[in-house]
């Protein structure tokens, strides 16, 4: 096992790579009552290495990323007399991992009880569990009520991964070349030539890939918590993601996928990326089996843009590239995301 640690103003996240799911309880020590939720598809795959927990389990999918669901888990803890001397642990993908630390972060006024996660997909194991970042989708906009604090700890299993579906793995794959491409230019070439081995789940290769993914966010996120400059550039490849995602209905990691190649064409236009380099990006992405192009509604695509949090007037700050492995914050009008839009399909 490996362990990770993430110093933010708002706590501290211990992170263990390699660690059992079985051992859970030993992170939970001190606790009156363990309470676990999760969702159908987790509970039936691993649901007996939760016995003893007080399992809730929220609705399968993005439609369930909502307050509709957090009030009903509110009602549960309640109903479990849920308090300081508890522990909530999210065991599952992102959406589980997000709505219980959304959940755990403003139960009873967000009092200090602990709360950590499990991750059981790859995707939430190199993204939505580690951060801080906790929300839920609002009226059809990704993560646009939220908050920030870190969880206690963040427990990856990588045995859970081998009861996932090929496309879950290479929307986690996502995250990793994104990470790559931003911040670790080592990661890049090591991925281009052996991520098969860590698609394939061989340990040293997923350990490795998942670790030096993690410490790319882990060194940004603990410079820059709150989001106020560094970590904008963890969002390459989400402007447009969240915007495909959001037109189209396609799975997160592969919106991104798409994201990406678009925002390296922009990142050749306005801020140095070789063109090769660019190509590059696009090659492993399709190599992995993820999409580089999509066809969609144009008009539906430029609304989510133009919806965009990160909007200011007519432009919109965005993480675009200098090189492989380092990434800049750009400021990009309107009308030439509307080009890049018409280029992506």
């Amino acid at each position: 096992m490996r362990t990770m640690e993430l110093k933010g103003r708002t706590g501290t996240c211990r992170i263990m790579l390699g660690e059992s799911l079985s051992n859970l309880r030993d992170y939970c020590k001190g606790a009156k009552q363990i309470v676990a939720i999760t969702d159908a598809n987790v509970r039936r795959c691993h649901g007996e290495k939760l016995k003893g927990l007080e399992i809730v389990e929220i609705g399968l999918g993005e439609e369930n990323k909502t307050l509709a669901t957090v009030e009903q888990l509110y009602k549960r803890l309640l109903e479990l007399e849920v308090g300081r001397s508890s522990f909530i642990i999210g065991v599952g993908g992102g959406i589980v991992c997000d709505v219980t630390g959304f959940t755990a972060s403003t139960y009873l006024r967000g009092v200090p009880f602990s709360f950590g996660f499990v991750p059981t997909t790859l995707l939430a194991q190199v993204d939505a569990s580690v951060g801080g970042k906790n929300g839920v989708n609002f009226m059809g906009y990704k993560n646009l009520v939220g908050d920030i604090r870190q969880p206690e700890f963040c427990l990856c299993d990588f045995s859970l991964l081998g009861t996932l579906p090929e496309q879950e793995m290479r929307n986690g794959f996502a995250e990793i070349v994104k990470h790559a491409a931003m911040g670790d230019a080592g990661l890049f070439s090591y991925l281009e030539g052996s991520w098969h081995d860590a698609f394939s789940l061989r340990r040293t290769a997923i350990e490795k890939v998942v670790h030096d993914s993690l410490a790319v966010k882990i060194k940004i996120v603990s410079a820059d918590e709150m989001e106020r400059g560094e970590r904008m550039k963890l969002n390459f490849g989400h402007t447009l993601g969240h915007a495909v995602e959001k037109a189209t209905g396609i799975q997160h990691g592969a919106a991104v996928s798409i994201g990406m190649v678009a925002a390296a064409k922009l990142s050749v236009l306005k801020s140095g990326l070789l063109e090769k380099d660019a190509e590059r990006l696009g090659l492993l992405l399709e190599a992995i089996g993820l999409p580089t192009s999509v066809g969609a509604d144009r008009g539906k695509i430029l609304d989510a843009i133009r919806k965009d949090k990160k909007r200011h007037g007519e432009s919109i700050r965005m993480s675009l590239l200098e090189g492989i492995g380092k990434a800049r914050i750009v400021e990009v009008g309107l009308g030439e995301l509307e080009a890049v839009v018409d280029d992506m399909r």
